[in-house]
């Protein structure tokens, strides 16, 4: 990967829409090679896919939580079902396995306080494995999906 492929990467996770004659006009290149380089950075998967960015609030999601999981036990099959049945609860929107403890953070969306006590009573608590949930609510977000990095200094 050279700079202009790390231009074309950082224009792009600003704009996924950009047609490709725009994005190469901002990286210096004609529609071609900018085209070339974008389907080769997508087989490489160095981009992994487009999306829209939608307001959670707009949906009805208003409330964040972040949920902290320590397991009972940390064999293979326990966590590998915990991972499997996390992923079929929609509103968790992001799950992370850490060092240490905690064992898991989720990072969950719902309507309301109400919302998320159903969900953690009804749902997470039940999940494989789980000894203990510690959450702590998102009060403000104020840096959300930020581009990753692509200038190496």
């Amino acid at each position: 990967m050279d700079g202009i492929d790390r231009k074309i990467l950082a224009e792009l996770q600003v704009d996924g829409r950009l047609s490709v004659t725009e994005l190469g006009a901002r990286v210096g290149l004609t529609v071609s090679p900018t085209h070339r380089r974008v389907r080769d950075l997508e087989t490489s998967g160095a981009i992994t896919g487009y999306r829209a960015v939608v307001d959670p609030r707009a949906l009805g999601l208003g409330f964040e939580a972040l949920v902290f999981v320590t397991m009972t036990q940390e064999d293979r099959t326990t966590l590998l079902a915990f991972e499997e049945a996390v992923a079929a609860v929609p509103n968790v929107l992001q799950g992370q396995r850490l060092f240490g403890d905690p064992d898991y953070l989720l990072r969950v969306r719902t309507a309301d306080l109400d919302a998320y006590a159903r969900l953690e009573d009804d749902v997470l608590s039940t999940l494989p494995g789980v000894q203990r949930l510690n959450s702590t609510l998102v009060m403000k977000s104020f840096v959300l999906d930020r581009p990753y990095p692509t200038d190496l200094r």
